[in-house]
Order: structure tokens, then sequence, then C-alpha cells
């Protein structure tokens, strides 16, 4: 695999998780599609791409007093449980189930995202 294919790949997804896209929606699709490595190595990537810059993002955030402290606890606990949870079903998951639920998920995801285009008057701020 060449370098150079890997590297822009990594760019692109920086690129669209600095833009606030989330960048696995966009490196697991370029790893697997593009560069052709198995989707569980790819998300492993992703993976281990976001602890460290979440970790980053975190420490800005609450240097800069942007952090809610109240009910973390009640977010955190469930979303690491979950999170282990997925990954443990993730390595058992056939490669194309996964693939597949990946997709079902990115085209949620962008039906969540274009519904105020798709729906305008369903998101016009109405007088109370």
């Amino acid at each position: 695999m060449s370098f150079l294919l890997l590297f822009a790949c990594g760019v692109a997804g920086g690129l669209f998780g600095g833009m606030g896209m989330g960048g696995g929606t966009a490196l697991i699709p370029l790893l697997t599609i593009g560069c052709g490595i198995p989707q569980a190595a790819a998300q492993g990537v992703n993976l281990a791409a976001f602890l460290p810059m979440s970790s980053v993002a975190l420490a800005v955030h609450a240097r800069s007093g942007l952090l809610e402290r109240r009910g973390t606890v009640r977010i955190i606990l469930p979303a690491l449980l979950f999170s282990v949870l997925f990954s443990l079903l993730a390595v058992l998951l056939p490669a194309r189930a996964l693939g597949r639920g990946f997709g079902v998920f990115l085209l949620a995801l962008s039906l969540c995202v274009m519904r105020p285009v798709l729906f305008p008057s369903a998101h016009t701020l109405r007088p109370q």
C-alpha cells in the first residue's frame, strides 16, 4: 500500500473531523474502499486516531471553560460500556455485515443532516 495514499486518507479524515463532521465518517470508507483495508482494521485505526485528538479537544475546551461538568458521569459511563460491547461485537461480525451496518448508519446520518434541507417547514421558528 502506498504511503502517500494512506497519508492522503489520514489528511482527508482529519480535515473532515476538523470541520465537525467526524473524521471516521470519511476515514473508514476511504480506508476500506480506497485502500482495501478490512473494515475491522479501519475502525481500529479510526479509534487509535480518535483517542489523542479527542483528548486534546477535551483539554482545550476545559481550559476555555466550555465544558458542562454536571451530568457527565451519566453520559460517560454508558458510552464506555456500549463502546466496549459494540467493539467486541464488531470483532465477531463478518466483514460484510459490518460494512452493511456502517453503510446503513451513514445513510441514516446523512438523512438526519439533510432533514432541514428536505423539510424546511418543519424547522422554521414559530413565534411564541
